[in-house]
């Protein structure tokens, strides 16, 4: 199917556009797209865990204001910027030197489906966990973070019906803001965040009440009047409300689960290990939407349960009935690490596939020689 995206974002298309239109002229014609895409992916996965590195459990910016090292945020935002280029010069790029394939649409759309959360992430180590007096609490984090990659599955649960990718107005804002927000703590320091703005209410809240404005007044119903005008053009791909609604229910099944499980956890996992479950959160979306995108773009029916609920469940059932006991934390690292290794592997051979399918590689605009 021909790719067809739509982008309405007066941010992107006055401001961001021409910087973009400026910067993909440097970029050599030898270089494949894929290779742009991989390596603004791989500047996110650096810094996050860099962070990581300084602020495992999101307590330095609270507790101990200079345990990050200020050239960590000035790089973040960097990284940030750098990856926000990439990520929006590769399919520019890719018309350029005529090597647009579904394979790098996928490889796009399903390394930004994991991008998203580990952005999110790494920002909650600039505003801090809940501490009593600053800081933000890590089921506020939970929430932040489901809304976020709701309006991610939103975008593709839309296309899926439509067949045309709207992007989403909170991307260019996202991107710019985070920037910011970096360039920000790094010049003025992580007390920046600590101190009330306005009326005793924090950056933080701020933030958190965009976010929330945007996706449900802005990008859902944005997304539901897409598919309504679709409908009445009789342009929709699906006949049924049934077909229409299939993608949505392993990623609310998921969401359900994973509640269930910070809700319902003895040891309170959320609050004991923030990093490793949101990461896992982060992992388990990805995996869940790369098929929808998948099922997308090949027009097939996706399947009613993504089989990544079936072990999660019975985590879940384990950790909620007391069965884990202390156990709990361990289990989860572990459970994280195969969840990591599983979506690796799935990225691997679905790429692999494709490009032997269609006759490319996948970082190289050299054609495959024919066996």
């Amino acid at each position: 199917s021909q790719y067809s995206a739509v982008d309405t974002n007066p941010l992107s298309v006055y401001i961001m556009q021409p910087i973009w239109n400026k910067i993909i002229k440097i970029v050599p014609l030898w270089i494949a797209p894929n290779l742009l895409t991989f390596s603004g992916f791989v500047m996110i996965l650096f810094n996050y865990f860099l962070i990581s590195f300084y602020d495992w459990d999101y307590t330095a910016s609270g507790t101990s204001p200079g345990l990050v090292p200020t050239w960590v945020w000035l790089f973040s935002a960097f990284t940030t910027f750098c990856a926000y280029a990439l990520d929006s010069i590769d399919g520019k790029h890719a018309r350029r030197t005529h090597s647009s394939t579904p394979l790098g649409e996928l490889f796009d759309h399903g390394l930004d489906s994991w991008a998203t959360s580990i952005f999110v992430l790494s920002f909650f180590s600039v505003c801090s966990r809940d501490n009593g007096k600053t800081g933000v609490s890590v089921y506020t984090m939970y929430i932040y973070l489901s809304i976020v990659l709701f309006n991610f599955m939103c975008s593709h649960w839309e296309k899926y019906n439509t067949g045309v990718l709207f992007l989403p107005w909170g991307y260019d804002i996202s991107q710019v803001v985070l920037i910011a927000a970096y360039l920000l703590t790094g010049t003025v320091g992580v007390e920046v965040w600590q101190k009330p703005l306005l009326f005793g209410y924090y950056i933080t809240d701020a933030l958190v009440i965009l976010l929330i404005g945007f996706s449900l007044f802005l990008s859902f119903p944005q997304t539901l009047y897409n598919i309504h005008r679709a409908h009445l053009k009789k342009t929709l791909k699906n006949d049924s409300l049934y077909e229409g609604l299939l993608p949505l229910v392993s990623p609310l099944l998921l969401f359900i689960l994973l509640t269930v499980w910070v809700v319902l956890s003895p040891s309170n996992i959320l609050a004991k290990q923030p990093r490793l479950f949101l990461w896992m959160v982060g992992v388990a979306f990805s995996n869940v939407i790369c098929k929808v995108i998948i099922c997308q773009m090949s027009s097939t029916r996706p399947e009613l349960f993504h089989w990544f609920l079936f072990p999660l469940a019975l985590v879940v059932y384990a950790a909620i009935s007391g069965l884990l006991g202390p156990m709990e934390e361990a289990v989860l690292a572990v459970f994280t690490t195969l969840v990591t290794a599983a979506h690796v592997h799935y990225g691997v051979c679905v790429g692999r596939q494709l490009s032997e399918h269609l006759n490319i590689y996948i970082f190289s605009l050299k054609k495959r020689t024919q066996e």
